[in-house]
């Protein structure tokens, strides 16, 4: 698949790049997009939940009554779980909630979406550009030129340069990433994705290798 090359004011460049067949052509696996959704999104919880089991409960340990004739259950102390403030049985802990999912798997995950993108006409690229100020007026330009302004849009360059970043990162509907930092589920929450030619280069490097 050939695409054109657009300059930032949304005109063509009079050139073309040729999609990487092994990373915008492949057959889209929905179970490898799957797996790695649900293993960046686990890994975004903090796992710092805790309650306090009976042995960490400040309760007093003394015996509350006698053992036998009372007619109740054998609660022991104030810790008890079946009493109000006393330790919490089987409750949740600190942990780690991050899921291990193969490089192979990843990148197919990726060129998964990055095929169902292509085949919707959801990809422009964009020649490389930079700013000589950081201008929030100037990148909302740029989304304007491109008639995607309205959505939601990723930018993926090679390397992400200062004043483009301070330019954009005012914008609510945008997100700027060096292309080795795109995930699969960044890829799924835009609907429009920007690529610029060197960052064209670089993913079809990292998700071929």
């Amino acid at each position: 698949m050939e695409l054109k090359v657009l300059k930032i004011n949304g005109e063509e460049t009079g050139r073309t790049v040729t999609l990487d067949e092994r990373v915008f052509g492949v057959e889209p696996n929905e179970h490898a997009i799957y797996l790695d959704t649900k293993r960046f999104m686990a890994s975004q919880r903090q796992g710092t939940h805790k309650t306090k089991g009976r042995g960490e409960v400040a309760l007093s340990t003394r015996k509350l009554f006698r053992q036998k004739g009372t007619g109740g259950a054998r609660r022991g102390s104030l810790k008890s779980p079946i009493l109000k403030g006393g330790g919490t049985m089987f409750g949740p802990t600190p942990r780690s909630y991050s899921q291990k999912v193969n490089k192979k798997v990843k990148q197919l995950a990726r060129a998964s979406v990055l095929s169902y993108k292509a085949q919707n006409g959801e990809i422009l690229i964009l020649e490389n550009f930079d700013f000589e100020n950081p201008k929030t007026k100037e990148f909302a330009a740029i989304l304007n030129a491109l008639k995607i302004s309205d959505k939601k849009s990723l930018f993926l360059v090679g390397e992400v340069q200062e004043n483009v970043r301070l330019s954009a990162r005012n914008l609510p509907k945008v997100k700027l990433l060096n292309a080795q930092n795109v995930s699969t589920h960044g890829l799924l929450d835009a609907k429009y994705l920007v690529i610029t030619e060197d960052a064209l280069t670089r993913l079809s490097e990292l998700l071929t290798a």
